[in-house]
Order: structure tokens, then sequence, then C-alpha cells
């Protein structure tokens, strides 16, 4: 069973990132399923919405037998109420089977104002474990647009993949492929296959539902670039 979950606003400026707690839910997830990565997604920048920082949400891509959507909902908000910021607005999500109408959603929430009632509505529609847990819950918003947005396989880039926050240095395109990696490629779409990696902050973009790190010249190594 394959299961995506999305979480949003979950710090302040005082925190850690979405990310992190990201990470952690992760980490806890592991003993009972196989993690396929985090994904960091962008969303609207635009001063009608709050931020702390950026306006990313962040999407957790698992797999395993088959568990209600309750239980891990209740795993997943037990660490989320631990971690509880103030002055964060989180919220969650937790989907398996996700429709074109969410993917459409999470598109539109990288370039359009919505409003929680939208995805409220929408997830309840579709039978799509969603909640704000804390604050404004604002959180919905960028949770589900975060689960919509990994089914697209087509958006945002990896945070946790592997082993690639483990590199360090100049490393060959083997020991990069080897993080988990699937292709090492140039903005037009030229595969790379020998040279040396930059892989201190290693962030493959999510393309094809595949991790894709790609990577410009930079005098004598490849410079791996950050995509949204």
């Amino acid at each position: 069973m394959q299961y995506i979950i999305g979480i949003d606003d979950t710090d302040n400026l005082e925190s850690r990132g979405t990310g992190h707690l990201a990470r952690d839910m992760a980490a806890a997830l592991a003993k009972d399923f196989h993690i396929h990565g985090i994904v960091r997604h962008q969303l609207l920048e635009d001063p009608r919405v709050p931020k702390t920082s950026h306006n990313s949400s962040a999407s957790i891509l698992f797999e395993g037998e088959q568990h209600p959507l309750e239980e891990i909902a209740a795993f997943a908000k037990k660490l989320m109420f631990a971690d509880y910021q103030q002055g964060s607005d989180p919220g969650l999500c937790i989907a398996t089977n996700v429709p074109a109408e969410v993917v459409e959603y999470g598109q539109r929430a990288r370039r359009e104002f919505v409003y929680q009632d939208e995805p409220r509505k929408l997830a309840a529609a579709h039978g799509i474990y969603l909640e704000g847990l804390g604050g404004t819950q604002d959180g919905v918003i960028g949770a589900l647009a975060a689960v919509g947005l990994a089914q697209s396989g087509n958006d945002g880039r990896y945070v946790l993949l592997g082993s690639i926050r483990d590199l360090k240095g100049l490393q060959s395109i083997e020991a990069v492929l080897a993080t988990g990696i699937s292709a090492v490629q140039t903005m037009n779409g030229q595969t790379v296959s020998e040279g040396l990696v930059l892989a201190d902050k290693l962030r493959p973009a999510r393309r094809n539902s595949q991790p894709i790190l790609f990577v410009e010249k930079q005098e004598d190594h490849w410079l791996p670039l950050k995509l949204n």
C-alpha cells in the first residue's frame, strides 16, 4: 500500500522548520514502513499568505502493509502535538488514493491564493483525511496541496532520500547514484555519467515520480541545482 502524508505550517520564527518535523516523522514511521522520501513543495508566495520564511509544505512518501488511516493519523498527530510550536497553524493530510482533482488543487495552490474551506470540502468529497491541529488551522491548505503535488510526480525537491544527506564534498557520479538518486542530468535533459559532483547538499527534484539530480558545469565539477 502506497501512502502520502502532507504537513504544513508546523513552525514559528524561533523553531525548527517543517522539514525537520517531517524527518522525525519519517524516522518513526520507518519502524513499520518503507520510506521512499520526503519532498519539499513550494506554494504561492504572496503578502496575503502568512508564513515563517517561505510558503512551503512537505510530503512524506512511504509504503507497507495496509493500515487503517485512523491509526496512522493518530500516530502522526501524537508526534505533531508533541512538537507543537506556539503561533503555528499546523495541518495534517494522509491519503492513499489521490484523485486528479486534488492534484489540480495542489498545482493551483502554487500560483493562486486559496482559503481553507476549499481543501476541507475537497478532502471530504474524496474521503481523504485532513485536519487542522492548532492555531488558525490554515495548515490544511498546504497539507492537502503537498499530497496533490506529490501525487503529480513532477513537483518539489527531495529533502530526504536514501543516503543523500550523508555525502559531502566532491563525489563521483557512481557515489551519487548509490544514494538512491535515479539519474543525474543537465537542465536540457542530457544524462551526466562521469565527473565529480559537489555533494554537500544534494536535493534532487521529483520528476516523473523519480528523484532526478539536475546539475550545471562549474569549472572542474558539477554543481547541483535546487529546483521547485
